[in-house]
């Protein structure tokens, strides 16, 4: 399993990393819409805390965007910066066993549309889950984050994979998955006896709630349970098209089809979510 994040801005790229860190199968992090390598480096101080730091690390594209950046100060300076060669990293990944390799996408896709660019056979080995995309979106002028941020990258995501599945950002953009500050989950991680990983995620959470939001929503890991085949969403097969603002519409005619996002069971997903967190705080809880 390859995840492919943007952490650093919004919390929830962090709390699906908290639960990757649990899942044997973590083979490599690379990171997108980068902040000059500091998003790679907050990453690998995080697997290191959480105990995963055989896990490679590697810096992916970078957008030149700098506003999304809520761990200042938060990545000692002697974590090192880390590798650059997505391309090196993800054939090494698919190099090591003849499965196909799960590619959970929590970020832009600027590192997949340059892999299925320059390496088209790697669409044959990459079963791709996407956070991106949306049919209504809450700006109908705009398209989703992930999408608009590199909407060139979007438009070959479609293009070039086999079939994605697409979590869409009205599935998840609900006050039913927030985790808002001094909520249970908030205060938990602020603790100060608490293990270091939890004190820093509980820092950039700090940091988004002052210069944000109030809350944070896991769109993040939804995707990453329904890779790892949880039954939390209802997927279904569709033909959409993208438009020049990187707005996603079912297709009328022609198309590409996806498997995109339907009915989503978020209580029993929050349930889950709160256990593996908890889990790895030390606390002997059950989703």
């Amino acid at each position: 399993m390859i995840i492919d994040t943007d952490a650093g801005g919004d919390p929830d790229d962090a709390f699906a990393l908290i639960v990757a860190a649990a899942e044997p199968a973590l083979a490599l992090v690379v990171t997108s819409d980068e902040l000059s390598g500091e998003r790679a480096r907050f990453v690998r101080h995080l697997l290191d805390l959480l105990g995963r730091p055989e896990v490679p690390v590697v810096a992916g594209a970078d957008l030149g965007n700098t506003r999304l950046n809520c761990i200042h100060g938060l990545t000692p300076p002697e974590v090192p910066r880390q590798p650059t060669n997505v391309l090196a990293a993800v054939t090494e990944v698919c190099s090591s066993t003849k499965d196909s390799v799960r590619w959970v996408g929590i970020g832009t896709a600027s590192n997949l549309a340059v892999l299925l660019t320059e390496r088209p056979e790697l669409a044959e080995r990459l079963v791709v889950t996407q956070v991106g995309g949306a049919l209504r979106y809450r700006d109908p002028e705009r398209a989703d984050h992930n999408f608009r941020t590199d909407i060139e990258a979007a438009t070959t995501l479609l293009a070039r994979s086999r079939t994605p599945r697409l979590q869409l950002s009205e599935i998840t953009f609900t006050p039913e998955v927030e985790i808002g500050k001094g909520s249970p989950l908030h205060l938990l991680l602020s603790e100060p006896a608490g293990p270091p990983w939890a004190r820093l995620v509980a820092a950039h959470l700090d940091q988004w709630y002052e210069r944000f939001h109030h809350a944070t929503m896991q769109h993040d890991a939804l995707a990453l349970a329904d890779a790892l085949g949880l039954p939390f969403t209802d997927y279904h097969r569709e033909r959409i098209v993208i438009d020049e603002r990187g707005r996603t519409n079912v297709a009328t005619e022609g198309g590409t089809e996806v498997l995109l996002s339907g009915q989503a069971r978020l209580e029993p997903y929050m349930r889950w979510l709160t256990a593996k967190v908890e889990a790895a705080h030390g606390l002997e809880r059950t989703a």
